[in-house]
């Protein structure tokens, strides 16, 4: 226990930074809403195919051309919160937001659930990990 002691006091930083890291690890996983909402890419077809949702990608418009999920509504991340209005109409569906590999998409579901959508999932690992299901991708 004296060792521990003595660790702690010679690197107090190392440890202050492994508990700030620890902390936000846990609020991460057990406390973050959009984690709690995410799905992955053979969820988001259920939730397409059975429960009328709909997929919305928040890549850039290049990014989208080169590859989306078929259907698939493409709103900019870069202009989001302006043109959030075009979903108002899928309130009360499912929407499953993507982007290239789950980062960005994080940040629009957050926008979303402020705007009052109840059933909102982020794709776990994008549309990398959509087309790593073998899942198909429509081409422009």
């Amino acid at each position: 226990m004296e060792q521990l002691a003595e660790f702690i006091t010679n690197h107090a930083l190392l440890v202050i930074t492994f508990v700030a890291l620890s902390g936000a690890l846990i609020w991460n996983i057990f406390f973050d809403p959009v984690n709690k909402n995410a799905v992955d890419a053979l969820q988001s077809t259920a939730l397409i195919n059975h429960n009328d949702g709909v997929m919305v990608d928040v890549r850039s418009i290049a990014e989208f051309n080169k590859g989306h999920v078929v259907n698939a509504i493409n709103i900019p991340l870069n202009g989001f919160a302006k043109q959030m209005q075009q979903l108002d109409k899928y309130k009360d569906k499912p929407v499953i937001v993507a982007c290239r590999s789950g980062s960005r998409s994080a940040m629009a579901t957050k926008m979303l659930m402020k705007a009052g959508f109840q059933d909102v999932h982020n794709l776990r690992g994008g549309i990398m990990a959509w087309q790593s299901a073998g899942l198909p991708i429509k081409r422009n």
